[in-house]
């Protein structure tokens, strides 16, 4: 027969156990619920703020509250509850641990969506590039992480000082035997910083052209004229001499050409007019200068300097041919004619006495 102390003994402790575990469960609820009405609660304050003053922080504030996501409410209404009943102590420090990450992990969403949020302000009123806006947001979201991750890990209790020294000196290690690789990823931010070129320019290196498709970590691409892709390290990019034509306004041309000896000296007078004419003609070309420059070997040279009022390269090809035809229908009216390379031989005979 059963001891009745026994069964009343029991019965009375399972009784506790469900009456906390019941209670647990209600704060559980009520927690949870008391939550989301705060959150509905600051959302409606804030819009309320917006509507008549038009703060556009606000409209961010609001969404970064809104994807505030559900773990954050379970863990935090867990580890309230919890403390109501007798479990295991490691248990309520899990969940405490669970509650740390999560908040700081949505925290970290936030700052960094702040940050966006001014970048793009600061990009706008600079004028930044888009691959620089890019960069300056991998920087931030780096850094940011970083930090939040050292936080949590002190707080997991973790000596985040030996932690950073033990990192120190390994990374001095590392970046002894890294130290190529690390050039260029230096050269890759000072691409970015500097803003030598960017995706989309047409630059010349040395004896190459092309147009920037891509600037990684440790190489640019760059497509060339003839189609085949260059692939240079960003550690020689920063090291030479780098012609971009992009940033070019207008494009300025010096040009030469020759007319023989034998043209009357009204001839040459006319020259210089006959070009002013040719560039009154032309919209996309604007005459700098035209003069009789020299007295050459085979011709008499003229210079002619001017300004392509675009950087596009096929245009000026467009309005060099043009002025080339300009310049052979206009001599052929005058009777003029173009030098070439000849030499002439004059002859003095002496009768013999």
């Amino acid at each position: 027969m059963a001891d009745p102390q026994l069964f009343y003994f029991l019965n009375y402790y399972l009784f506790e156990i469900i009456k906390e575990y019941f209670l647990a469960l209600i704060i559980f609820i009520l927690t949870t619920t008391a939550l989301w009405f705060l959150k509905w609660t600051i959302v409606k304050k804030i819009k309320v703020v917006v509507d008549h003053v038009r703060i556009e922080l606000g409209n961010l504030l609001i969404e970064c509250i809104e994807e505030i996501g559900k773990e954050v409410y379970f863990f935090t209404a867990l580890w309230v509850s919890i403390q109501f009943i007798k479990i295991p102590l490691f248990i309520k420090k899990l969940s405490f641990y669970l509650l740390l990450i999560s908040v700081f992990y949505y925290l970290a969403k936030s700052l960094q969506k702040i940050f966006n949020f001014y970048l793009l302000k600061f990009q706008a009123k600079q004028k930044l590039s888009k691959s620089t806006a890019q960069f300056l947001n991998q920087i931030c979201s780096w850094f940011l992480w970083s930090i939040i991750i050292l936080i949590v890990l002190e707080n997991l209790g973790v000596n985040i000082t030996t932690l950073i020294a033990g990192l120190g000196i390994g990374g001095v290690a590392i970046a002894i035997a890294l130290q190529n690789i690390l050039s260029e990823i230096f050269a890759y931010f000072a691409i970015h910083l500097d803003k030598p070129f960017e995706i989309g320019d047409f630059i010349k290196i040395d004896e190459d052209v092309g147009e920037i498709k891509k600037i990684g970590i440790r190489s640019t691409r760059i497509k060339s004229l003839s189609g085949e892709e260059l692939v240079v390290s960003n550690k020689e990019l920063t090291g030479k001499r780098i012609r971009n034509f992009k940033k070019m306004k207008e494009r300025r041309i010096v040009f030469n050409f020759g007319v023989v000896y034998q043209t009357p000296p009204e001839k040459l007078r006319k020259i210089p007019q006959i070009v002013k004419n040719i560039f009154d003609n032309l919209k996309m070309a604007r005459l700098d200068r035209v003069h009789f420059k020299s007295l050459g070997d085979f011709s008499l040279i003229f210079e002619v300097a001017y300004y392509v009022l675009t950087p596009d390269y096929r245009q000026y090809m467009d309005v060099q041919e043009k002025i080339n035809l300009a310049l052979m229908e206009e001599f052929e009216k005058e009777k003029i004619e173009f030098a070439y390379p000849t030499q002439t031989l004059f002859l003095n005979k002496q009768e013999k006495s």
